[in-house]
């Protein structure tokens, strides 16, 4: 992660059902759904003003912080969280082993 995005908060916008970071004003986010102990993070996005500065990264990491501080099992749909997941392995420990794609990390 980025040194400047240390400082920034991961907000839980139960509202609007998604994790986010804000950065100048601009937001970086990833849709989920909870079901019990597990949440679904399905669709990840940053407004086009933050592209390509690492703020996709930022709130996936966080979230993943988040969701292993509460001991929330992930199911990871979203491709980029998937992905993301597949090339830091060790946090495969905090996907739940009913994902079906489990196996694929």
């Amino acid at each position: 992660m980025k040194p400047i995005y240390n400082a920034i908060s991961l907000v839980k916008n139960e509202e609007k059902k998604r994790f986010e970071i804000e950065v100048d004003g601009h937001y970086a986010f990833i849709n989920y759904g909870e079901f019990g102990n597990q949440i679904a993070l399905v669709h990840t996005e940053t407004e086009p003003e933050l592209a390509g500065k690492g703020t996709a990264t930022a709130v996936i990491e966080k979230t993943l912080i988040y969701l292993e501080n509460n001991a929330i099992q992930l199911l990871p749909f979203c491709p980029l969280v998937f992905a993301y997941i597949k090339a830091h392995p060790e946090w495969k420990r905090i996907v739940s082993k009913k994902f079906k794609g489990y196996d694929e990390l």
